[in-house]
């Protein structure tokens, strides 16, 4: 996500704040997320984003296909969370164990399940958040791994959950590789997720 525009100041229900989003579906190019019932509102992506997302997405789908774990969702897919956030993280992977437990997603809304695996590819805006407020709401939900993609810092940083709780952060930089821990085997050079 880029540069946060505006975050409201009265706070909204999760019920409440789908139907105003979903309201502006088709004509508002905008993200927005709920958080500790605020609205934040950020505009479309700026480059490099974008391209350090498609590459997240196309290594996890990859993966995830070619072995039948799951699905992955790009930054246009929301989450509503059991705590009351609703997040687009951008890019998620929800196994097959967690979307079978899941309730029916219903077209057009946002998904009620909580994935195992969340990315955000931090910017200016949104890095403070991305590392405290939204870390803390994928650890409180359950998100089994964490991982922030920092284009800057040229890093992928991974938290994953022991006991409910994030352990120790564990950074890869340019020119290590990547593990994930929750998804046995993959394992990816940073550079490729970098522009």
């Amino acid at each position: 996500m880029q540069e946060v525009v505006f975050e409201s100041t009265r706070t909204m229900t999760q019920s409440a704040f789908e139907e105003w989003a979903l309201e502006r579906q088709g004509w508002d190019l905008n993200h927005y997320e709920l958080l500790q019932g605020r609205i934040l509102m950020t505009p479309p992506a700026g480059y490099p984003h974008g391209e350090i997302a498609a590459n997240v997405l196309a290594l996890l789908h990859t993966f995830v296909k070619a072995r039948a774990l799951g699905k992955v969702f790009d930054s246009s897919q929301g989450f509503a969370f059991p705590s009351g956030d609703t997040l687009e993280p951008d890019a998620t992977f929800v196994s097959r164990e967690r979307w079978a437990a899941a309730p029916a997603p219903e077209s057009g809304k946002f998904l009620r399940v909580v994935a195992d695996l969340a990315v955000e590819v931090l910017s200016s805006g949104t890095a403070s958040r991305d590392r405290v407020e939204k870390k803390r709401a994928y650890e409180v939900n359950g998100v089994r791994e964490y991982w922030i993609v920092d284009k800057d810092a040229r890093e992928v940083v991974m938290f994953t959950a022991h006991e409910g709780r994030y352990g120790q952060e564990r950074v890869f930089a340019d020119g290590q590789v990547a593990r994930s821990t929750i998804l046995e085997g993959l394992e990816f050079p940073v550079a490729d997720v970098m522009p």
